[in-house]
């Protein structure tokens, strides 16, 4: 049995299979990895959100790199990889997307229930009151030259909804995480260096509750020695040929 066959197998019996996905599967849609070469971090310094709250300058800092990431995503698209999870979703096999990337893609290609561990850049809020705005309207304040937006309502900083160095990550959405990774059948991962903690310790936790432990990765992850099945293949292009024969 090659590779695609036996993911094709295992996902075909999953009821309670769990996709946890990383910078590599969007990758494919032509978001770079912010730590890669040409990724926003290799390019800027990353803002820590206790600079963010404490200094303007940081909050200025913070929207210039926003405005980059904003184009980037501005044209990218869900890819086969996307929407091979949304429909494996749809057939009954995976119960929930658990997700490192703050991009979106998972739901524009159609999954419903998807857990966002760093957050969303799909929208701003004031990080006092909570009142919310899409990008391209706080976009286009820094545009005009807005540089550090603040509320309207309250007077506190505008940031983006995702999770920022030395912020505190989501309880809810972790715990959540947790639970249901614990509940895993089948867990795969896609395109994570599973280096990111605490979201990268979920996989292991879902191994060490008795889930097959499935990871697609172009590069060696620290959790490769416990997976029953490592695929070193580009994620669209083996989710596709996984499909096929699920579908079929």
């Amino acid at each position: 049995m090659n590779e695609i066959e036996h993911l094709a197998d295992l996902l075909s019996s999953a009821r309670a299979g769990i996709a946890f996905t990383g910078a590599g599967i969007s990758t494919e849609s032509g978001i770079p990895d912010f730590r890669s070469p040409g990724g926003v971090w290799s390019k800027h310094k990353p803002v820590r959100y206790d600079d963010f709250v404490a200094l303007r300058s940081e909050r200025v800092r913070y929207w210039e790199m926003r405005q980059q990431m904003y184009r980037e995503y501005a044209t990218a698209k869900p890819n086969d990889g996307h929407k091979a999870i949304a429909r494996l979703e749809e057939m009954g096999h995976l119960v929930a997307v658990v997700t490192q990337n703050i991009d979106g893609l998972h739901q524009e290609a159609g999954s419903r229930h998807v857990l966002e561990v760093h957050g969303s850049d799909r929208m701003v809020a004031c990080i006092a009151c909570g009142k919310e705005w899409t990008p391209p309207e706080v976009l286009a304040r820094v545009e005009a030259g807005d540089d550090a937006p603040d509320c309207d309502e309250c007077g506190a900083p505008l940031k983006s909804k995702t999770i920022s160095f030395g912020q505190a990550m989501p309880q809810d959405v972790m715990a959540e995480a947790m639970q249901l990774s614990c509940e895993a059948d089948v867990y795969m991962s896609l395109g994570s260096s599973l280096v990111v903690e605490p979201a990268a310790s979920l996989p292991r936790m879902a191994k060490h509750n008795g889930a097959t432990l499935v990871i697609i990765n172009k590069t060696e992850t620290p959790l490769d020695g416990m997976a029953d099945l490592i695929i070193r293949e580009p994620i669209g292009e083996t989710m596709r040929a996984v499909m096929q024969r699920c579908d079929g």
